[in-house]
């Protein structure tokens, strides 16, 4: 028999949760259901992805008895701000980005952060929705209407040398379409939702590759289950119907007005 004290909750989130969410929504004690969009939505310009996000938000069947809609982002390069909650309150955690809902909290990101800024993370869900490129890491999804292809950095080598001739295909991959040489280490974080070490032995396969460090780690699930369980707290900003999110430049991060 259903719960009594269950509630009901839209999640809409980006794809690189799709097994922790799933996870979390077939396992936690309210009813959620799932709705995800393609990785990299962030890769487009910040008025096209709060477009896209306000849309399906808008979507959201305003008679399905749902008590309010989750959302799997943080403030994505500002992708989040300006989204309005309409008719059911919206609610997401207070983060600069997804890596911090994998390690569980704003503060353990910020320490890995401060500790090793050169990281490039990796987790189960970066690792399979990866639109893969040369090097077998990862192409915008929205690359092709973004903000990168707008410089030119979506292009295969060989497009660009048929394009600009060698010379200068080779000086713009060494000067703004080198992206990885802003890396020097990779990070794997471990949720422990399935079989991990054919990811896991990817990952260092690639740091290998492109001359990086490369460690693992274990995850923390404390922020997703707060989320899914509805025990919203100061990790998170509830944004009334008739509010709208918009950023701050301190420990709030996200703010509703």
């Amino acid at each position: 028999m259903p719960c009594d004290n269950a509630r009901r909750f839209k999640f809409i989130g980006c794809e690189i949760l799709y097994r922790e969410a799933c996870y979390l929504a077939a396992t936690g004690p309210h009813r959620v259901d799932v709705e995800f969009l393609q990785k990299g939505l962030h890769d487009l310009e910040t008025g096209d992805m709060v477009a896209k996000l306000q849309s399906v938000i808008d979507a959201v069947d305003g008679s399905a008895g749902y008590e309010a809609v989750l959302l799997g982002y943080a403030r994505c390069n500002d992708g989040a701000v300006g989204v309005y909650a309409r008719n059911l309150p919206l609610v997401i955690p207070r983060a600069h980005d997804c890596i911090t809902l994998f390690m569980g909290s704003r503060q353990a990101y910020k320490t890995e952060f401060d500790a090793h800024p050169g990281t490039y993370y990796m987790t189960t869900g970066w690792s399979e929705r990866n639109v893969t490129g040369e090097g077998g890491l990862a192409r915008p999804a929205y690359g092709q209407q973004g903000v990168m292809s707008k410089l030119g950095l979506t292009q295969s080598f060989e497009d660009m040398v048929a394009k600009y001739g060698r010379d200068n295909a080779e000086f713009i991959r060494q000067t703004i379409g080198d992206w990885t040489k802003n890396y020097s280490r990779m990070l794997y974080i471990e949720m422990g939702v399935c079989q991990e070490q054919p990811y896991i032995e990817h990952a260092r396969q690639t740091a290998e590759q492109r001359q990086w460090s490369f460690e693992r780690r274990k995850g923390d699930w404390s922020l997703l289950k707060k989320l899914f369980f509805g025990q919203w707290d100061a990790d998170f900003l509830v944004v009334r119907p008739g509010q709208r999110i918009v950023a701050r430049n301190d420990d709030r991060i996200l703010e509703a007005e």
